[in-house]
C-alpha cells in the first residue's frame, strides 16, 4: 500500500510539473469552468423562473441547484482525473506501448488509472463543491450525519464513475477507437444535471439501474438533504461493488485476449 501511495505522489508532482509550465492555460480552463457551471445553472433557473414554479419533481430551486452542484463536481472529477488517465489506453493498444505498461511490477490497471491528472480542470471541481455547500447551507436542514452520509454515498458514486468509464475504454481492446462510445455516456450522464424526480417517468428506470445516473447526483443530494432512505442507501453501496467487480473482471478478460501491436 505505501508503494501505492509513494507512486501516486510521483505523478502528481510530475503533472503539476508539466502544468505549470503552461500557467497561461489556467484562466482559460477558470473560464471554461464558469462556463460549464452556468450553463447547468441556466437549464435549472429557466425552470424556476416563473413565479407560479416553487418546485420540479417535488425539488426547491436550493434542492435542484445542490443536484447541478454534484453534477459539476463529478464533471470534475472525470475531467481531472478518468480521461486524460483512461483516453490513452486505446492509443496504448494501438501503438503498442501498453506492453512496457505490463511489464512493470505495479498492477497495470493501478498505473491506467492514475499516472496523469490534469489539474488545469481543479475549477470544476471547486465550482462543485462551493455550490453545494451554498446549497446545503441555503436549505438550513443539513445535519452531520445527512453530510456523513452523502459523502459516503458520493464516494460509492464515484466508484461507479470509475468503473463505469473504465469498461467503456476496456473494450478499446476489441474496437480499439472507444471515444464514440465515452461520448455517449457524456450524453447520457448530462441529464444528472436535473433532480431524476424532474424527468419524464420512462426515462427514470433507464438513468437508475441501466445507467446509475440517478446515485451520482439525485442520491447524495436527497442523502444531504435528510431525505433518503437507508434501503435506496444501500443500494448504492451494492451498486458500487459489483461495477467494480465487473469492471476487475472484465479487465482481466481483455488482458487475457491481448496480443500485442508490436509482435
Amino acid at each position: 500500500m505505501m508503494r501505492f501511495w509513494k507512486l501516486l505522489r510521483i505523478y502528481l508532482s510530475a503533472s503539476l510539473s508539466v502544468q505549470l509550465a503552461y500557467r497561461a492555460n489556467f484562466l482559460a480552463a477558470v473560464l471554461s469552468s464558469l462556463a460549464n457551471i452556468a450553463t447547468g445553472l441556466l437549464g435549472v433557473l429557466l425552470f424556476y423562473s416563473r413565479p407560479e414554479i416553487t418546485q420540479l419533481g417535488g425539488w426547491n430551486l436550493e434542492g435542484a441547484l445542490m443536484v447541478v452542484g454534484f453534477f459539476t463536481l463529478t464533471q470534475g472529477v472525470i475531467s481531472v482525473w478518468l480521461r486524460p488517465n483512461l483516453q490513452q489506453l486505446s492509443e496504448g493498444i494501438r501503438t503498442g506501448t501498453l506492453d512496457f505498461l505490463l511489464l512493470k511490477p505495479v498492477d497495470a490497471q493501478f498505473q491506467l488509472s492514475s499516472r496523469n491528472l490534469n489539474l488545469l480542470r481543479l475549477p470544476d471541481i471547486l465550482l462543485g463543491l462551493a455550490l453545494i455547500v451554498w446549497s446545503a447551507a441555503r436549505l438550513g436542514t443539513v445535519s452531520l450525519s445527512s453530510v456523513l452520509l452523502a459523502a459516503a454515498l458520493y464516494l460509492s458514486a464515484l466508484a461507479m464513475v470509475y468503473a463505469i468509464w473504465f469498461m467503456l475504454n476496456t473494450t478499446a481492446f476489441w474496437l480499439v477507437n472507444v471515444q464514440n462510445i465515452t461520448e455517449l455516456f457524456q450524453g447520457v450522464f448530462s441529464a444528472g444535471r436535473y433532480p431524476l424526480q424532474a424527468l419524464p417517468l420512462w426515462i427514470r428506470p433507464l438513468l437508475t439501474f441501466v445507467v446509475p445516473v440517478a446515485f451520482i447526483t439525485t442520491i447524495p443530494a436527497q442523502a444531504l438533504r435528510g431525505e433518503l432512505g437507508g434501503q435506496l442507501a444501500l443500494l448504492s453501496f451494492v451498486v458500487a461493488v459489483l461495477l467494480l467487480a465487473l469492471c476487475r473482471l472484465l479487465w482481466l478478460r481483455a488482458l487475457g485476449s491481448y496480443t500485442s501491436a508490436s509482435s
